[in-house]
């Protein structure tokens, strides 16, 4: 997200020397993107962050693909996926492409035995069930049903959970998640007509600093391989930062719905947009008020965007049958639409407390055998009934 913030101490300029109380130099690390052309951040740790004393190869983690070519529309019952004691474990890959993965975790705790970074791609946890404080080097954010966690690539992060009771939708992105470039204007700012504001965004707070030596392990995804590192002290060593690259949260009840007389197309629910999809947040609203309104969906067809939902909450009008945590998936290339007697039940309603998320990947999604675990059979006759 590009808004400056800070945290904890700081030197008065860039790359000038920095002491400790105590005698020595704190150690000045840029974390940036796109070749030093992207937004970044400078940290300022109390020991080096290369100091490695052990690499160890853990094994390949990358998703197996089931179904390469799909042209079926697919649903997936989310919370039918079992849970696992522990946060990497219970992650579940279900659809993938060269832009991003798309998956469900269902974890009991986030084991305090590991760190964790994902050195690929940004990262979109979406909180289903649970609540919890998202630790980082930059500081903490506490989360709870309905928040967006984005966590920028080669974030080292832990997560305190609450309760054992914990479900999260979420999307590797091998490009920036960011907010739509028409919701800002040339300085970043967002503008009046966008549906929230820098208010509603959470920040890092409560700076950690850890003084500590030891051995600390860090688990890294790279090139879906995951290795672990042995680091000789405590990642979260920042005693201050700034910058523009950090972790944020957000929530999805702060998404301010767009409306008009007549039914409004999928882009003004947009929340996200990255280099190969965008995320929208399907809302409680008002529905269209023109006295002739068909506030169900029209049939489109998708021919340059695959269409995924992820439901939440609430009733879904366009669809029947849909329970929490269902995922759609609606290949490009078909036409799809309300389920039979959506229409008629849509009209003359007044307003909806459905939510959910949407992502639209702009190239086609292949399935995992993970994906199919979860299938409900014979979705695509569903129309037919």
């Amino acid at each position: 997200m590009p808004r400056y913030h800070k945290l904890g101490s700081i030197p008065s300029k860039r790359h000038i020397t920095f002491e400790k109380p105590d005698g020595g130099l704190y150690q000045e690390e840029l974390f940036g993107t796109a070749g030093f052309a992207g937004n970044s951040s400078l940290l300022y740790h109390i020991y080096p962050p290369t100091v490695v004393t052990e690499i160890k190869k853990v094994g390949d983690v990358s998703p197996k693909v089931a179904i390469e070519k799909n042209m079926k529309a697919l649903s997936l019952k989310g919370f039918s996926l079992p849970q696992e004691q522990d946060y990497l474990e219970s992650r579940k890959t279900l659809f993938v492409n060269n832009d991003l993965h798309i998956g469900l975790a269902a974890p009991k705790e986030f084991s305090k035995d590991y760190f964790y970074k994902n050195a690929d791609a940004d990262e979109m946890l979406f909180v289903h069930i649970g609540s919890g404080t998202l630790r980082t080097s930059y500081g903490s954010i506490p989360f709870e049903y309905g928040d967006y966690l984005i966590i920028p690539r080669g974030t080292i992060y832990q997560i305190d959970f609450d309760t054992e009771d914990n479900r999260l939708l979420y999307v590797e992105s091998f490009s920036p998640i960011v907010t739509p470039k028409r919701y800002r204007n040339n300085f970043g700012q967002m503008l009046e007509h966008s549906p929230y504001c820098e208010r509603d965004f959470k920040l890092p707070e409560n700076l950690e600093t850890h003084d500590e030596k030891g051995e600390f392990k860090v688990k890294i995804k790279k090139q879906g391989v995951m290795w672990e590192y042995t680091y000789g002290n405590h990642p979260f060593d920042v005693v201050g930062w700034d910058g523009f690259n950090y972790p944020f949260g957000f929530s999805i009840h702060d998404f301010e719905p767009l409306t008009g007389r007549i039914h409004q197309p999928p882009p003004v629910h947009q929340q996200w947009e990255a280099a190969g999809f965008v995320v929208c947040s399907f809302v409680p609203r008002l529905y269209d008020y023109h006295p002739k309104a068909i506030p169900a969906p029209y049939h489109h067809s998708n021919i340059d965007s695959e269409e995924l939902l992820y439901y939440v909450d609430g009733d879904f009008m366009s669809r029947n049958n849909i329970e929490k945590g269902q995922i759609t998936l609606h290949p490009g290339g078909i036409p799809h639409g309300p389920h039979p007697g959506a229409i008629e039940r849509s009209i003359g309603k007044k307003e909806t407390e459905e939510l959910a998320v949407m992502i639209d990947p702009f190239a086609p999604m292949m399935i995992t055998e993970e994906a199919l675990k979860l299938e409900v059979d014979d979705y695509y006759k569903s129309w037919a009934e």
